[in-house]
């Protein structure tokens, strides 16, 4: 039985690493995708991926941290991306949960990074908050059956997760379905899992039962059970269909 932990922020996790990673091997993990943030993360996870082989980098700029300037932030990520190996463009979208003062400036930059993805031939993992209407009108628009990826940390309800499948995207299940009061059990209850994957967003949105620790990707059995358990199926099935998911959507040429 092996994992794949599809959203990880790992290098949040310094001083820690080696013990995470160790305990991430143990529990029947994989592999982690680690998702961008802005400039000031991109050294630290480049880092991690040099040392770690079966932890692989992204590369985006989180819609958070979008700037005013937001082109000479892009045009880093492009300068990147044309000189490394990379899992996805990641993590982008549009956040109007903590500000919306920015967010056409979020609006043009998720799209520009849309159009990277597509001309590198990455998915994208992307970050939707506050935003469902936002972000599934804008892919809709960039959909030309290039585009294809994960819906970081869903927490929609069915009629958005149908929209997002229907536009060719799957969707990340977190710490979140293991929290009673989300509502995201009964959703995903009727979503079929060949349309889902599994995340930490280490060391965010740890399951029950660490709620209050840091999360980490030695955790994500604990979402898998849950998962298994609304789907009413074995802990082996949501980890064979799931890893398999992930890397069809990833790794497709392996």
């Amino acid at each position: 039985m092996q994992f794949i932990d599809t959203h990880a922020h790992i290098y949040d996790l310094e001083g820690l690493l080696p013990l995470v990673l160790e305990r991430a091997q143990k529990n029947y993990i994989k592999k982690i995708y680690m998702p961008n943030i802005d400039e000031e993360t991109i050294a630290r996870m480049m880092d991690i991926a040099a040392a770690y082989p079966s932890c692989l980098p992204m590369m985006g700029i989180h819609p958070c941290h979008i700037r005013k300037d937001f082109i000479k932030q892009l045009y880093l990520i492009e300068e990147w991306l044309g000189k490394s190996a990379f899992i996805a463009v990641g993590e982008i979208g549009i956040d109007l949960y903590h500000d919306t003062a920015l967010f056409p400036e979020q609006q043009e930059a998720f799209r520009m990074q849309l159009v990277l993805a597509k001309h590198y031939h990455l998915p994208v993992s992307i970050h939707c908050r506050n935003a469902f209407k936002e972000v599934i009108e804008l892919l809709e628009k960039e959909q030309d059956g290039r585009l294809r990826g994960v819906i970081h940390c869903f927490t929609g309800n069915f009629q958005e997760a149908e929209a997002c499948i229907a536009l060719g995207f799957s969707l990340g299940i977190g710490g979140i379905i293991t929290m009673p009061k989300s509502g995201l059990a009964a959703t995903i209850s009727a979503i079929d899992l060949k349309h889902l994957v599994l995340e930490t967003d280490s060391p965010y949105l740890t399951p029950v039962p660490y709620r209050g620790k840091p999360n980490e990707p030695s955790y994500l059995p604990y979402t898998a059970s849950t998962l298994a358990a609304v789907k009413e199926t074995t802990l082996g099935e949501v980890a064979c269909i799931t890893t398999q998911n992930a890397e069809t959507i990833f790794e497709p040429t392996q």
